[in-house]
């Protein structure tokens, strides 16, 4: 165009143009902001003082989450492609537990009851609260050291927590020694004569209690809160010994009534005393009939003024329980519990604690509050004189009688424990090419349903933590039943272990039924690289669609150091058209690790 010719167009031309463009930025303006919002959770609120510690964000930015896995499913509307990348949060975030973090307590200025434990309680992030990056493991973290040698040694890059052993020094069971190696534990072992499987260790230290437990097929569920020794069970799991986080605090423990024959508490720090009895009552709620309570502590042995006035006080309350003392000797002594409701119809009126009224459930245990009450037994159980349980082993594959409770047969469990023996072979068919001597210890499954897939690696040197999601809770007493052990969960939200505790995890049917509940996918990929070890395997068993979906995020999660993608045989466990895909974590090539 000719300098004459621009001349020509008039002013007004201009002032079009310019209201055009306005239009536009205004248009593209709203449409930012609209798409924006569905990424806006990603850019955090910091607070005023800059990190996690105080307030700051691991990481700014995030890919597009938090869409209904439903939309993938149904294919109406856009599901936006997995993110090329996942970003590595900052090594100072290398422990995180975001349910457990006492930081978040106090950033959303929650006012926890100190007194009753309740910060050491489970407090989860908002969804805009949430962690979108990869959890990295400590500097120098090496691969564990492989079962059995692990249960006296872990690699102090992985654990560099050494005040624990200075701490601990005077119990002779845990030093630190040379600059690779620390946690030496003697040698002695702990005998049993009954018939005793499942164990609950409350404040179990580093787990030393269940180790030596488990040569004798006794199971240990070790617990202990992440208190002013954090990493007690961050030991433990290393050591590839069954334990996790918990309290008594407010809530229930997440595990059926009746689930342990025993329950130990050796200087455990506990006030049984507290609210009534509370606590002791929550551990009546776990013991199976008959079951023991094995009890180390000063007032079970001091003569002083005080401690008697605490045993009497205990003893008095576990007597209007029915507890009785089965054996005292030296600093320990063993109550048990009644067999039946006997003892406890024989009360005066108004005995306090009471019974638990007809229409408290004693299983539900998913974030519901501790009851001060003594929950009866069943017509059933009470009339038996017991849980009917066989010894194990043969209770891991004999159906137990509470299978009615749930509205399953004896045969419906039977075919069960078939297939998950049939599905097992085919899963290590499949890695064989990849799985060294011992390299699995410590496994997860998922959605543990009746609990056949942990049943099915009996003759392999591992444990299994059977999770079983909150809607179907109701199945864990029949894991623990089976001389098995495991946990209610749900899966929107985080567990409550350290980052790198698992070296599989099984996820069957997990992902097609959180988005039921709204939840993201995304999410839980993430999670599941924060608890699995690095060359950890996962192994999801689930719709086509979703594999399909799960795949995308492979390469941005870094699980493809070995993949397997196959059409399982159907079975009759099989929902639609299945697909399995097992994926092995890297090893980060960021420095942090190596082979």
């Amino acid at each position: 165009m000719s300098q004459n010719e621009a001349k020509e167009i008039p002013n007004s031309y201009y002032e079009t143009i310019n209201i055009y463009l306005i239009g536009l930025i205004a248009v593209l303006g709203f449409v930012c902001l609209y798409y924006g919002s569905s990424f806006a959770p990603g850019s955090r609120r910091s607070d005023e003082n800059g990190s996690l510690l105080d307030g700051s964000d691991p990481v700014f930015g995030r890919f597009s989450r938090h869409r209904d896995l439903v939309d993938l499913l149904n294919g109406q509307r856009y599901y936006p492609e997995a993110p090329k990348s996942i970003p590595i949060c900052d090594i100072k975030y290398s422990e995180l537990i975001p349910c457990l973090d006492r930081n978040l307590i106090y950033q959303l200025k929650l006012k926890p009851n100190l007194s009753v434990m309740e910060h050491y309680e489970r407090h989860c992030p908002p969804p805009e609260r949430r962690y979108n990056c990869l959890i990295p493991p400590p500097k120098g973290y090496k691969i564990p050291i492989r079962w059995p040698t692990s249960r006296d040694e872990v690699w102090k890059a992985n654990i560099p927590h050494t005040h624990l052993a200075e701490e601990k020094s005077d119990q002779h069971w845990m030093i630190v020694d040379g600059e690779n190696k620390m946690l030496k534990f003697p040698g002695d072992k702990l005998h049993n004569g009954g018939h005793i499987r499942n164990v609950l260790d409350v404040g179990c230290g580093v787990a030393s209690f269940g180790a030596y437990l488990l040569p004798l097929g006794i199971i240990v569920m070790s617990l202990a809160p992440n208190d002013v020794h954090e990493n007690q069970i961050q030991f433990a799991l290393e050591r590839g010994i069954p334990s996790t986080l918990g309290v008594f605090g407010t809530k229930r423990l997440p595990y059926p009534s009746r689930s342990f024959e025993l329950a130990h508490c050796s200087r455990c720090r506990i006030d049984w005393l507290q609210r009534d009895g509370i606590l002791l009552l929550e551990l009546d709620r776990l013991l199976r009939p008959g079951g023991y309570f094995a009890y180390s502590s000063p007032e079970a042995y001091e003569q002083d003024p005080e401690n008697r006035k605490i045993w009497n006080a205990m003893y008095s309350l576990l007597k209007r329980m029915c507890w009785k003392v089965a054996a005292k000797r030296g600093q320990t002594v063993i109550w048990s519990k009644p067999l039946s409701n006997s003892c406890y119809l024989k009360r005066d009126p108004g005995t306090q604690p009471p019974l638990c009224s007809s229409g408290d459930d004693p299983d539900a245990s998913w974030n519901v509050s501790m009851k001060a009450c003594i929950p009866p037994y069943s017509a059933k159980m009470h009339k038996e004189r017991g849980s009917g349980l066989r010894p194990w082993p043969q209770r891991l594959t004999a159906a137990p009688p509470r299978l009615q409770e749930i509205g399953v047969s004896a045969e419906e469990f039977l075919e069960d424990t078939r297939i998950w023996h049939s599905r097992v072979i085919g899963y290590w068919k499949q890695m064989k090419s990849v799985i060294e001597k011992n390299s699995l210890r410590n496994i997860m499954d998922m959605n543990s349903n009746l609990g056949g897939f942990a049943a099915a690696l009996k003759d392999k040197d591992v444990w299994v933590m059977n999770v079983a999601p909150t809607k179907m809770s109701a199945r864990l007493k029949i894991i623990y039943d089976r001389g098995l052990i495991g946990t209610v969960h749900d899966w929107c939200e985080a567990f409550s272990t350290y980052p790198r505790t698992y070296d599989l995890l099984h996820a069957w049917a997990v992902f097609s039924e959180i988005e039921e509940h709204g939840c993201s996918a995304e999410d839980l990929l993430i999670e599941m690289d924060r608890i699995l070890r690095p060359g950890g395997f996962v192994i999801m068993r689930d719709k086509s669609t979703v594999i399909n979906h799960i795949q995308k995020f492979i390469p941005a999660l870094r699980w493809d150091g070995w993949l397997s993608e196959v059409k399982p045989a159907t079975d009759a466990l099989s929902v639609g058209d299945e697909r399995m895909l097992i994926a092995r974590k890297k090893l980060s090539d960021d420095g942090f690790m190596t082979i």
